[in-house]
């Protein structure tokens, strides 16, 4: 969904020698309810923002210009905070509202133009941030860093391991289930700690989803980085070229939260079906137990449960309401990577009884005095193994 702002973004980012995105936290966006200290950047972007070493034992500061979704120009600073190791975009002027509360959840891109001029574009809805995070091949989990100048690095022994399963392929492009598991077996390998399976679930779906994104953004340029580096005889293939490359990225980004959530599960010998219709054309993507189980009606449904799996959330989580009757009241529960929702959004989910299931790390970005609504995925594991009696 092609919006102002959006191609804006893309066109931008395309431009800049360097650029920077995240999502927008409760911190960030004024909705913690403490004073809002500007727009937490990554240490790891400070290439993008100062010439100088960042210092020990000091405060470093810089004004530059900012240009908020190409119209409003600000004055404003780059201020790192040794003592805290923070960095920060700060002094935006009175009566700015670009940034508020509703937006927390936004995706906050900031690309350079030079050394004084930046811009900044801000995204809201999910069709416009899959968008962006689709068209430059970055996964929602590896916001928060610099992008488009050689990605996120991988470690020697990853790109070793990622190169052999590529050359073994026997097609084009697998199958978005194949790539997701080749990625577990990699990231598994690498880092060697399958026991966090069950320990610490939400640490290997941030690390199992690195790993996808960066084995199919190696692939990509295995298939096509040859083709791009010679250039194309006419702009219809390079448009048929880029097209397909895009709609790839866009048709396989949904599942891979899904498969890696499945692998969880069958680790944790929980009892789920996926995909299963309930009623009419109605399909949760996770059902515990099982079909067979919601329709016997004398199935208790506290010992029910649906999980839905969305890569972000801002708009399209009331989608979820509707996909098991008989759970209108309890147990519907929603994971998802997206770093922070609005104090709004949360209390309108609160209120429809669905429970957000969020990556222990990313807790923080949300609400302070609404966290302790959302779940962590080891809880969640550890919740439906209880209703299933496996522990």
């Amino acid at each position: 969904m092609s919006t102002e702002i959006l191609n804006k973004a893309i066109e931008s980012t395309v431009a800049s020698e360097l650029a920077f995105c995240k999502f927008l936290s409760a911190n960030d966006t004024g909705a913690t309810g403490g004073h809002q200290g500007g727009v937490l950047v990554s240490v790891s972007a400070s290439r993008m923002l100062f010439v100088e070493i960042l210092p020990d034992n000091d405060i470093l500061k810089r004004d530059v210009k900012i240009t908020w979704q190409g119209d409003l120009v600000t004055e404003s600073t780059f201020t790192y905070y040794s003592s805290k190791k923070e960095l920060r975009i700060t002094k935006f002027g009175r009566d700015f509202d670009i940034i508020n509360p509703d937006r927390t959840g936004s995706l906050f891109v900031l690309t350079k133009q030079s050394w004084d001029d930046y811009s900044v574009f801000i995204m809201d809805t999910e069709d416009e941030i899959e968008e962006f995070l689709s068209t430059f091949g970055i996964s929602a989990t590896e916001t928060n860093c610099l992008f488009g100048a050689g990605g996120v690095q991988r470690s020697v022994i990853e790109q070793q391991a990622i190169e052999t399963f590529i050359s073994s392929l026997e097609v084009e492009f697998p199958e978005t289930e194949v790539m997701s598991s080749a990625a577990r077996n990699i990231s598994d390998a690498v880092y060697n700690h399958v026991e966090y399976l069950i320990t610490n679930p939400d640490k290997k779906i941030i690390e199992w989803t690195n790993m996808e994104y960066a084995l199919f953004r190696a692939l990509e340029e295995y298939r096509y980085g040859d083709i791009v580096r010679c250039g194309f005889p006419s702009v219809e293939e390079f448009v048929s070229v880029a097209n397909s490359v895009l709609n790839r990225r866009k048709s396989r980004a949904g599942k891979s939260l899904e498969h890696h959530l499945e692998a969880i599960f069958v680790a944790n010998e929980i009892i789920y079906d996926a995909q299963p219709v309930t009623e009419g054309k109605k399909k949760p993507d996770f059902l515990f137990p099982s079909a067979v189980a919601y329709r016997d009606l004398t199935y208790p449904v506290s010992k029910l449960a649906t999980l839905a799996a969305k890569t972000t959330c801002k708009d399209r989580w009331r989608q979820i309401l509707n996909e098991a009757n008989r759970l209108k009241d309890e147990n519907k529960f929603l994971c998802t990577l997206q770093q922070g929702v609005s104090p709004m959004q949360m209390d309108e989910m609160e209120a429809e009884k669905v429970i957000l299931v969020v990556p222990k790390p990313y807790i923080s970005c949300y609400p302070r005095d609404r966290q302790d609504r959302i779940w962590t995925i080891s809880r969640f594991v550890r919740y439906i193994k209880s209703i299933q009696n496996t522990d």
